[in-house]
């Protein structure tokens, strides 16, 4: 791991990032970034201008670091993220992690967009993700071990928090959300998942899957920090339905979706 673009990224960042230790973070996948509520915009960076994380390069993820107030707390979001199949190495998938471990993040929720394979979702479900599966078999903590990642060989045993999950839970009785909990299998991508391979993670007891979330809740947990994340079920994987699988119909199902997720994401913000 390259720890120097860690410190170079940190210097893209105004002093105003580091005044005071945001109540929550959040990163946001795939068309989570429209269900955002503020009060007050802090500071707004595009991820061009910050070394090291680089344009977003797929579509449905905004770009964006916004660090604003709401329900009179400090959260810094993420607004789309890098992916481990864009070629570029962990760096850039790990760095808003670190950054908000710099930042002084202790509460974090991350989201995604995923592929079904649970019969009993539908898409436009909403699942709490309570354990997961790393089918990739890759782990950004390979390597020597980083300085505030904890230590060599961090207990996994807990990486989504019991007290996030139960601020979700909250959340969705507020605003009348459904919420489904589940297993979520990572995947490296960028192809979709065939149906042998859907049937032998169904077979491990996944409920869901993608290709993102575990590597940054894997460093978050090891860096101490709380972690929470949300599925938004925009399709069924393959051979459970469908003739075939497309990105636009990911982006279409969170459009659909997005006031059910941003009541649950704001009720969350109020509770953290």
């Amino acid at each position: 791991m390259n720890t120097e673009c860690f410190n170079d990224a940190e210097k893209s960042l105004p002093e105003i990032c580091f005044e005071r230790a945001p109540d929550c973070g959040l990163i946001l996948g795939s068309g989570w970034s429209r269900v955002i509520k503020t009060d007050t915009e802090i500071v707004r960076i595009p991820y061009s201008a910050i070394s090291g994380l680089g344009a977003s390069t797929v579509a449905g993820h905004t770009g964006e670091m916004l660090l604003f107030e709401r329900h009179g707390k400090s959260v810094v979001a993420f607004m789309g993220r890098r992916h481990w199949y864009e070629g570029q190495g962990w760096e850039p998938v790990i760095l808003p992690v670190e950054l908000m471990r710099r930042m002084g993040v202790q509460n974090l929720l991350i989201t995604n967009a995923a592929g079904g394979i649970n019969s009993c979702f539908n898409p436009g479900d909403l699942m709490i993700i309570r354990d997961h599966i790393n089918t990739a078999g890759l782990n950004p903590l390979i390597g020597e071990v980083v300085e505030g990642w904890g230590e060599r060989f961090p207990d996994q045993s807990n990486v989504y928090t019991t007290e996030l999950i139960e601020l979700l839970r909250k959340a969705a009785n507020e605003s009348n959300a459904i919420l489904s909990e589940g297993v979520y299998a990572f995947t490296t991508g960028p192809s979709y998942e065939t149906p042998a391979e859907i049937r032998a993670y169904a077979s491990m007891g996944a409920d869901a899957v993608g290709m993102s979330t575990v590597p940054e809740a894997t460093v978050a947990s090891a860096a101490g920090i709380k972690v929470a994340a949300l599925s938004c079920i925009t399709n069924m994987a393959a051979g459970i339905s469908g003739p075939h699988l497309s990105h636009t119909e990911v982006i279409e199902q969170t459009k659909k979706s997005a006031p059910v997720m941003s009541a649950l994401v704001d009720g969350f913000l109020k509770r953290v």
